[in-house]
């Protein structure tokens, strides 16, 4: 199995497409947001020209009203990748959003259903009272977060409450993962950040006038405004201009700069949270690197 992990505009789709070309392949979507069928432009999901070129899996395979989660992705993934090895394809996994990644292979905490009303006692706690008292029944949990993660201060807590283990005990089970099944060949797309942050401002610029008609078919659906595909970035910026609330030269700057943050993210996370074993690529791809990378996988996945 294929995985060309990074953070977004890095160059992963243009390389997995390469790849796919030189051998029989299935692409397989590794990010949280091309998940949803709403969004192709303003997730930058492949074409359709591109979709039909080779087989590609999990990508707008679910409506924007349902959130998806890391388990639910997995799940799938799992399947994808299975499905691709009994047809006599390579899996090639590609995405940005680490937690999936890790979801797949290494598993998931098997953590029982949280009793519904510890859940509402914990979340109608202000974030000082809840990291007080977890502090005290997960000392362990409460010193790797900050006192202001109100998400992940609640589950933790609401963890320890219901069912009477810590998190990190939890997770010291995890189970479903497929890194002892799978002949796994990474690679790691890590560019110069100046390099990347221009690539970040082109894609939101262009992304600004070609995404209106589905965001605005996506606003039209009057969806819970917490859902993760209304919060995808791009569609607060691009609904504001079509309901006459600011204007592109606002819209860009903002979009933008949310675009390189999360990208900066991605690649804090890759650079810290990724197997050492892993192989990095620093330099910013162009044409020709991209076919020398392509060939590298597939002939390492190949003999592997």
């Amino acid at each position: 199995m294929a995985l060309i992990a990074g953070p977004t505009a890095s160059g992963k789709s243009a390389l997995a497409m390469a790849l796919a070309d030189l051998t029989p392949s299935v692409v397989i979507n590794a990010d949280s947001m091309q998940v949803y069928r709403d969004l192709r432009v303003v997730t930058a999901r492949p074409s359709q020209a591109d979709e039909e070129r080779h087989p590609h899996r999990l990508f707008g395979y679910i409506d924007g009203a349902d959130a998806c989660s890391a388990a639910r992705w997995a799940a799938d993934a799992r399947f994808a990748v299975g499905e691709a090895h009994r047809v006599g394809r390579l899996p090639i996994v590609v995405g940005g959003t680490g937690l999936y990644l890790r979801t797949l292979l290494d598993g998931i905490a098997p953590v029982p259903d949280i009793n519904s009303l510890i859940r509402e006692a914990v979340r109608a706690l202000p974030v000082a009272e809840a990291f007080e008292a977890l502090s005290r029944e997960d000392p362990y949990a409460a010193a790797h977060l900050s006192p202001a993660d109100a998400t992940r201060i609640a589950r933790a807590l609401e963890v320890v409450r219901s069912t009477g283990c810590t998190l990190k005990a939890w997770q010291a089970h995890r189970v479903g993962g497929i890194s002892a099944m799978v002949r796994l060949v990474p690679l790691i797309l890590l560019p110069p950040r100046t390099w990347l942050f221009t690539q970040c401002d082109t894609r939101f610029k262009s992304m600004i006038d070609a995404g209106r008609d589905e965001v605005a078919a996506l606003i039209a659906r009057n969806l819970d405004p917490a859902l993760p595909v209304m919060r995808a970035i791009g569609v607060r910026e691009i609904a504001g201009r079509l309901a006459k609330i600011g204007d592109a030269p606002t819209a860009f700057p903002s979009g933008a700069l949310a675009t390189r943050q999360y990208a900066k993210r991605q690649y804090t996370w890759f650079v810290n949270q990724a197997p050492e074993t892993w192989e990095r690529v620093t330099a910013q791809l162009t044409f020709a690197s991209i076919n020398t990378y392509a060939t590298i996988l597939r002939d390492k996945a190949l003999t592997a």
